[in-house]
């Protein structure tokens, strides 16, 4: 990716796990002509994986022909990403578009492709949000606790994430520096690994994906202090969103689904037409409810807008860091 295509975009307002959802009936039609393939760059059984899969079932239902999650995770998303730019524009492989994508372009100069220029959105689905999660021992029992606690210590309370540069760490940073303080920063290899650590009281607080943490706060295992999106979150409605508390703070997950830059325009809004009617099915909007999710739907250029919108907010958080690739 050059620098100027880069803010362009900024300018804007080991095999794969495939599942094939078999369609209830076919009709002739001039798309989709056979099995279309939806590439997530995540593994199977995750947020993002489920919600690719409720419309995955939802489209091909719609549309006549299979629409079969293909799971390549790992590098950070690239693979899944740069296998979506290299296939054929015709509709048949999509890529699920989430905010990972975003903090890349934020964070990387030069990539195998250019996202903004590569991959054309096709339409936005739904928002999750971050929670703030500190283990019960930590004696903090809100946002002004931690503020309070984290000066009163600089440099000695560990801040968890799921990896370096991602949303999670992000978050973390944003947090840092909307609030004065110094927190060590502590990475991991994925959620799981993190709550490991931090049920177990080795890491204070992390931000980290309702969905996965949600049970241990209904356990009490974790004490929620915030989300992350600009209301509360109806998983949660007792917990502040964090912006009520530090205004202006907002982050959340995004998923959306994306094309190869040439696919036609008659597809793509085909595509968003599908994706829309099927969000305001009450069915999908209870399932998306059910991951802790906001349905969040558009047209392929309200989703151009979002994502630019994100990528400006991550880029603004990985200058004022320092953050730099690995």
């Amino acid at each position: 990716m050059t620098k100027p295509t880069r803010r362009r975009f900024l300018g804007l307002s080991a095999a794969a796990v495939a599942c094939p959802f078999v369609p209830r009936f076919a009709h002739a039609q001039a798309y989709p002509t056979r099995t279309a393939r939806i590439v997530v760059g995540f593994p199977a059984g995750g947020t993002s994986d489920i919600g690719a899969r409720i419309i995955g079932q939802w489209l091909a239902e719609r549309l006549g022909q299979p629409f079969i999650i293909e799971n390549k995770p790992g590098a950070g998303t690239h693979a899944a990403t740069e296998s979506v730019v290299r296939a054929a524009p015709d509709g048949h492989t999509l890529l699920l578009v989430t905010t990972a994508n975003t903090v890349n372009t934020a964070l990387y100069d030069k990539l195998a492709y250019d996202f903004a220029e590569d991959i054309a959105p096709v339409a936005s689905v739904m928002r999750t949000p971050f929670v703030l999660v500190v283990h019960p021992a930590t004696p903090v029992h809100s946002i002004s606790d931690l503020i309070a606690y984290a000066k009163a210590k600089p440099g000695q309370l560990n801040m968890a994430s799921y990896g370096a540069n991602t949303p999670s760490h992000l978050c973390g940073e944003m947090f840092k520096i909307m609030t004065g303080t110094d927190m060590q920063h502590v990475p991991y290899r994925g959620s799981a690994p993190m709550l490991i650590d931090l049920l177990g009281g080795q890491v204070q607080c992390a931000f980290d994906n309702l969905p996965a943490s949600i049970e241990h706060v209904a356990a009490g295992k974790l004490r929620a202090l915030a989300v992350t999106t600009p209301a509360r979150s109806h998983a949660l409605p007792d917990v502040p969103a964090l912006g009520e508390i530090l205004p202006g703070y907002e982050a959340s997950g995004l998923l959306g689904f994306g094309a190869p830059r040439q696919t036609p325009a008659g597809v793509i809004d085909q595509l968003n037409r599908e994706i829309n009617a099927a969000l305001a099915d009450p069915k999908i909007a209870s399932r998306i409810a059910g991951l802790s999710g906001s349905v969040l739907a558009g047209s392929p250029g309200d989703f151009t807008k979002v994502l630019a919108e994100e990528t400006k907010r991550w880029a603004g958080v990985i200058r004022a860091a320092n953050i730099k690739p690995l």
